[in-house]
């Protein structure tokens, strides 16, 4: 005769309770992975950078097309949000945009690259020095005049410009983010190191720039140009970076007339890294979960070809290949 360790004194309801709970909790487990077609089901949580929130959102609606049983929720929040939620375990997956610290790796951070994009620089375009700036453009030391050491506080204060005083009207992300990290280390420092009036998110320094002639901020790729039309969205205007700091911006330097370009300027490195960067999804440890495993999987291959579409650029075959094996 088998024995069980239910006490014999037990109720017969609570038994009975007992039995289906346990029988619901194996039916939930094996449901986060699979319905009875074998077809994947279940719930995937992700949160994180806006960088990489648009080419989520896209990913998730073209794998949900194949597999209309699983349910991805996502949300923008800043890359340090998806760190965070992703290390306390609140999501499954977590949006990032800068590189990874070994703090973050000593607390059991993983990280894959998924695509590729950048932080530009960004005025509005009826700024009085606009059609000064398109043709000179600002040099590294420029742009770290205005951000760090804060000593260029008029736009005619800056080499190759000339007109009437008007201030320089600064803007910078206040959530922890990878496009100010990003801009920061272009720099030569950090997200704390930069200056201005802090602004929630992509979308608000966007806005604020839109608003404000005499604005200056920084947006990733996806925040400056539509991807419909594949030019600057209206309201804003990109400022060429003078990378040799020649005191103009050589037609080698001048790839912002459009998406498409900007796109093959950071694909070919001639748009400089940082602020170019990788964009990752991370973990808590690597993924155990198989609809986890199965998402970024098929964002490293059927996925791919949505990225150009959607404004980002593809890694390359061998930077897939090696991410790829992460997940073995």
């Amino acid at each position: 005769m088998v024995k069980n360790n239910i006490p014999r004194n037990i109720g017969i309801p609570i038994l009975i309770l007992f039995l289906g709970t346990m029988l619901l909790s194996c039916q939930s487990n094996q449901n986060k992975q699979q319905n009875n077609s074998g077809k994947l089901q279940g719930t995937l949580s992700i949160s994180g950078a806006f960088a990489l929130y648009p080419m989520t959102v896209k990913w998730a609606e073209e794998f949900k097309k194949i597999n209309p049983d699983v349910r991805i929720d996502i949300s923008a929040g800043g890359a340090g949000k998806g760190m965070a939620d992703a290390l306390s375990g609140m999501i499954d997956l977590g949006m990032f945009s800068r590189g990874v610290t070994q703090a973050e790796l000593d607390k059991g951070a993983w990280f894959i690259a998924v695509a590729k994009d950048a932080v530009l620089p960004t005025m509005n375009p009826s700024n009085p020095y606009a059609d000064q700036l398109l043709k000179v453009g600002l040099t590294k030391q420029a742009f770290s005049d205005i951000y760090i050491t804060q000593t260029t506080k008029q736009w005619n204060q800056c080499q190759g410009l000339t007109g009437s005083n008007a201030k320089i009207n600064v803007y910078t992300r206040s959530d922890a983010c990878g496009a100010a990290e990003m801009w920061g280390l272009f720099l030569g420092k950090n997200q704390e190191s930069l200056n201005g009036i802090g602004v929630f998110g992509d979308p608000g320094i966007a806005d604020a720039v839109k608003n404000d002639v005499n604005g200056i901020g920084f947006n990733n790729v996806i925040y400056a140009y539509d991807i419909s039309s594949r030019k600057v969205y209206p309201g804003i205007s990109i400022i060429p970076i003078d990378m040799n700091a020649n005191g103009v911006i050589d037609p080698e330097e001048d790839f912002y007339h459009s998406l498409d370009e900007i796109m093959n300027a950071i694909a070919t490195g001639a748009y400089p890294s940082p602020p170019a960067r990788d964009l990752y999804l991370i973990a808590k440890g690597q993924p155990t979960n198989p609809l986890s495993i199965a998402f970024i999987t098929w964002i490293l291959t059927e996925g791919q070809q949505y990225v150009g579409s959607a404004g980002y650029v593809q890694l390359s075959p061998e930077k897939i290949a090696s991410e790829l094996q992460k997940l073995q």
